[in-house]
């Protein structure tokens, strides 16, 4: 296919994509997230040779804590799923959480959770190092584009109408993350998908010291420390309601700071330089929403990642682009579509941040 338009509402990273805290990783709770997890680090491994661009890819590992029974229980299970599908995470005791970063006080953490391949990526330049090898095999790129609607007929999309024209099209690809669902609207479609705001923040650069990225997986918190020194972390807030709502607030500031303190109590003096937030695209199942729309065929659907769209992005879109141009039938496209939620078919993932 080479007669293909995307079509952004704002500038490049406008979206989910510019707002998250560039994590990757192969910890999962499913076989089907551990597999596109495995491909999409592969992918961002030999980014800077195959696109042209850093995106400063660092694999310091994730260390998961759990505090509570349950979610240790949740590690132990996942470390034997990914074990056995080839990804080598470690069960480690507080000594050995402590040794990957010192300073730790794993304050009423139970176990721990280690994958040295996971890592951090700068989600900025992964984005426009796609965009600018999108243009050199000529895509048209529209920024600051919005689709206000679409013509329909026979039973499928004729045309995507933007505030600056209208576009003929054999398929149109939603992709548009926890905006998908105001976008199907306008085609009659209805997403299940609900937009969940996370607040995210970055403090003034530190020397080196924190390999891995941490998280609590009761609490939701997480922190890493990106090449340029800065800790860069965020926490989900549970008593917050769903809503497309992006501001910053102190409350978030309370809470992430409490947790983080708890534990890594050195990092009480360090200076905040900038909040921000995201949503993430939560489905019922915590899992996506991809393939034909069941009334439309020719609109394709990608979204409902929950927080982890941006990790999955480059294995989901290779495989949905093979899948697109081959018609090879792809077992991903049929189990993870829209109608499962009707058929009360769920696959639900629930290793999830947040």
């Amino acid at each position: 296919m080479t007669d293909v338009v995307l079509l952004e509402k704002g500038y490049l990273c406008h979206g989910a994509s510019g707002r998250n805290g560039g994590g990757v990783r192969m910890q999962w709770g499913t076989a089907t997230n551990i597999a596109l997890a495995r491909r999409s680090i592969e992918l961002m491994k030999g980014f800077a040779a195959e696109m042209g661009i850093n995106i400063w890819l660092r694999q310091g590992g994730y260390l998961f804590l759990a505090k509570s029974n349950a979610v240790a229980q949740k590690l132990e299970r996942s470390a034997e799923l990914h074990n056995r599908h080839g990804v080598n995470t470690r069960l480690l005791s507080l000594e050995g959480a402590r040794d990957l970063v010192p300073g730790l006080s794993m304050k009423g953490v139970q176990l721990a959770a280690f994958n040295e391949e996971d890592g951090v990526i700068f989600p900025w330049a992964f984005l426009w190092g796609y965009a600018k090898a999108l243009a050199k095999h000529g895509v048209k790129v529209e920024t600051f584009t919005r689709v206000t609607g679409f013509e329909l007929g026979d039973g499928r999309v004729k045309k995507v109408i933007t505030d600056r024209g209208e576009i003929a099209c054999e398929v149109a690809v939603l992709a548009s993350g926890a905006w998908s669902p105001q976008i199907a609207q306008l085609a009659g479609v209805h997403l299940p998908n609900e937009p969940h705001r996370h607040e995210i923040c970055s403090s003034e650069p530190l020397k080196p010291f924190l390999g891995p990225l941490v998280s609590v997986l009761d609490s939701g918190l997480y922190f890493s420390q990106s090449m340029r020194g800065e800790i860069v972390g965020g926490m989900g807030d549970p008593n917050e309601p769903a809503g497309m709502e992006l501001g910053s607030t102190m409350r978030f500031l309370a809470r992430y700071s409490q947790a983080l303190l708890e534990q890594l109590p050195t990092l009480g003096q360090v200076k905040i330089l900038r909040q921000w937030s995201g949503p993430y695209d939560v489905t019922p199942d915590n899992s996506p929403i991809l393939g034909r729309t069941p009334q439309l065929p020719n609109l394709l659907q990608m979204s409902g990642f929950v927080g982890h769209g941006f990790m999955m992005a480059p294995a989901v879109a290779e495989r949905m682009a093979a899948w697109m141009c081959t018609g090879h039938a792809d077992e991903l496209f049929t189990r993870f579509n829209l109608d499962r939620f009707a058929a009360g078919r769920l696959e639900r993932e629930d290793m999830i941040i947040g």
